[in-house]
């Protein structure tokens, strides 16, 4: 019987560290989920930070089918991801428009940069009608294959989904390229140590 105590004691820690893994984890005040499922594909929490421009904007959530550590990864996994982004303070939304541009611009080639420019007006239209974000409202990009693109603000899906491949890896460029906005917020995200 005392021989198994001690495999008992370690089965219940290896369950309880396991959950405490599984577990949603949160930053800056915002809960994130270990898991996401899009179209109807559970998706793992690949990594998670913060999103700092002098203060602390969002919490950025990456969620993918396997685990990824950089751009390439990210585009060829399998599968639907998605980014998430939910605001800890109050922003302006022309603002976060001009990032989101400026940030396609700093990491696609000039060459590419012109077949993409219906989208980043379609983009852009995003966020002429969203005026604000406050703590607590997301944005939320879905990859789906065979769909696109599907960008949803607020909780609410925003017009038809954007179908190029290429829109959405330009998307994902502004986190995860050459010249992210931000180096911790893509170490977070890819989980790199």
């Amino acid at each position: 019987m005392h021989f198994f105590k001690p495999l008992l004691t370690a089965a219940i820690a290896l369950v309880v560290s396991a959950a405490a893994l599984a577990a949603p984890i949160e930053l800056a005040g915002v809960k994130v989920e270990d898991t996401a499922t899009v179209s109807g594909t559970k998706l793992q929490l690949n990594g998670a930070g913060i999103r700092y421009k002098f203060v602390k904007v969002y919490v950025g959530s990456l969620y993918t089918t396997k685990k990824v550590h950089t751009l390439d990864e990210l585009l060829a996994a399998p599968g639907p991801k998605r980014l998430q982004m939910t605001f800890v303070r109050e922003m302006e939304s022309s603002p976060l428009g001009k990032l989101f541009t400026r940030g396609v611009e700093d990491n696609v080639a000039k060459a590419n940069l012109s077949k993409l420019i219906p989208s980043i007006i379609r983009m852009g239209e995003i966020f002429s009608a969203t005026k604000s974000f406050a703590p607590g409202d997301s944005i939320i990009l879905d990859w789906v294959p065979g769909t696109g693109l599907i960008i949803t603000v607020k909780g609410k899906p925003w017009g038809a989904p954007f179908t190029e491949p290429e829109f959405f890896a330009a998307m994902m460029a502004i986190w995860f390229g050459p010249n992210p906005g931000d180096w911790k917020l893509k170490d977070a995200m890819l989980d790199v140590k």
